[in-house]
């Protein structure tokens, strides 16, 4: 196995074999193999154990050996203890995802505290099987079923090319110490009910099950690769970004087949779910929109619009007394000046004693009005973005400028009449907006 594992990294992880890493170490025989594995193969490493304090005694029992096994390899050792159980009650998670979010987190910080370039855990072909068939069983796109990756960003996992079975005959035979975790026996979790129960039956019917499902793996890594490189080109014909706001044609996506799964693709990274609403959407109303918890997809007409989600229009920001400069909600930049000279959409010119304060900056509401600069009468702003062909997402991200009710300036649009600059201002303040 130590072969194999050595030819494993130099042909698909030879940053391991160039750079100094953290190796995480629970103290079962996965991670115990791994360790031994890249001792032997003189790779340079540090090991970390985390102890979250679930089983007593034995959770302390864990820490000993990954501390004496660290010791015996001469490489460094980090420890931490954690209070798991408060954590899932502070943060409502079940234990195993306060147990990853904790450890994640953690060895995110030793790494950058050490200059440990990657992490390497001990996952193995097992292990892919078993998210494999948990995925499946929650349901899943293609991205569900090609498992675990090998490489994730830093974290490297050069044991998934090994069963279970390898690793523990390999630990037997060179009497490599390891620490059984009980709980892994128990059933009421879904991957032991699926390691236990489910994955050797299916181990039964064929006898070389595990490795027809690593190359059908190979197969869906491939096609999955294939189809996202594809879906990144339509991105590049479809999306058309301005100022953070993504419009796509609906008339386009309409010509592509099969649509459900397009839009699945195109979307997904956005955190979308309500797959059958965002297909409604291409026929609905203008103004429909769905929203995921960090962007809102938007019926406009004839497009969609994609956006982020932005700050509340609830929200006011007042500016009490004159001032230079304020940089919330927006940077607006205000200056004393004796005359008009630049101009543009981005600047404006008030005559000083029409400004009241405090003054107030928010986004629009229903029923605001003003009196457009150099038109007559008064104007629902509704109407003005209308005529002026401003799009849903731009109405509802436009800033306003008030003094009192009255509304100074629909920010780097239009001005209001009523606070121009004319033959009997004394002094003007010029007020930039600063995008």
């Amino acid at each position: 196995m130590l072969k194999a594992f050595q030819k494993q990294i130099s042909e698909h992880f030879s940053i391991l074999d160039e750079e100094r890493f953290l190796l995480a170490c629970s103290g079962g025989v996965d991670s115990m193999v791994l360790a031994a594995l890249c001792a032997r193969a003189n790779l340079k490493f540090a090991m970390a154990h985390c102890n979250f304090r679930l089983r007593g005694t034995e959770s302390d029992a864990d820490e000993d050996l990954v501390r004496k096994t660290a010791s015996k390899y001469k490489v460094d050792f980090y420890i931490t203890h954690f209070d798991t159980v408060g954590y899932v009650n502070k943060n409502k998670v079940s234990v195993q995802m306060a147990a990853r979010e904790l450890r994640y987190t953690w060895f995110t910080q030793i790494m950058d505290e050490n200059t440990l370039g990657a992490l390497v855990t001990a996952h193995h072909a097992d292990d892919n099987l078993e998210t494999f068939l948990i995925n499946l069983s929650r349901g899943t796109g293609i991205e569900g079923l090609t498992g675990i990756p090998p490489k994730n960003g830093n974290i490297y996992r050069p044991l998934l090319s090994f069963s279970r079975e390898q690793i523990e005959a390999y630990a037997r035979t060179e009497r490599i110490e390891w620490r059984e975790d009980a709980s892994n026996a128990e059933t009421k979790y879904l991957r032991n009910r699926i390691r236990h129960q489910i994955v050797p039956e299916l181990k039964k019917l064929n006898p070389t099950f595990l490795e027809n499902f690593k190359k059908t793996q190979e197969h869906l890594s491939g096609t999955a690769a294939f189809l996202n490189a594809t879906i990144e080109k339509l991105k590049t014909s479809l999306f058309v970004n301005n100022n953070g706001v993504v419009t796509i044609s609906i008339a386009d996506l309409l010509e592509l087949h099969p649509l459900k799964t397009v839009l699945y693709e195109l979307f997904k990274e956005f955190g979308f779910t309500a797959w059958d609403d965002i297909n409604a959407l291409l026929t609905a109303s203008s103004g429909k929109e769905v929203r995921s918890k960090t962007h809102r997809l938007v019926k406009d007409r004839d497009t969609l619009l994609l956006a982020e989600i932005k700050e509340s229009a609830r929200n006011i920001y007042a500016i009490n007394v004159p001032q230079k400069r304020i940089d919330r909600p927006i940077t607006l930049l205000f200056d004393d000046v004796s005359e008009i000279d630049e101009t543009s959409g981005n600047v404006l010119y008030v005559d000083k004693e029409t400004l009241k304060y405090p003054l107030t900056v928010r986004k629009w509401q229903k029923g605001d009005y003003f009196y457009p600069l150099g038109m007559q009468g008064k104007k629902k702003l509704s109407k003005y973005f209308k005529d002026e062909k401003v799009d849903i997402i731009a109405k509802d991200d436009q800033w306003l400028l008030f003094s009192g009710n009255d509304l100074v300036w629909v920010i780097g649009r239009r001005g209001d009449d009523r606070f121009k600059v004319n033959a009997h201002t004394k002094q003007i303040v010029k007020i930039i907006f600063n995008k």
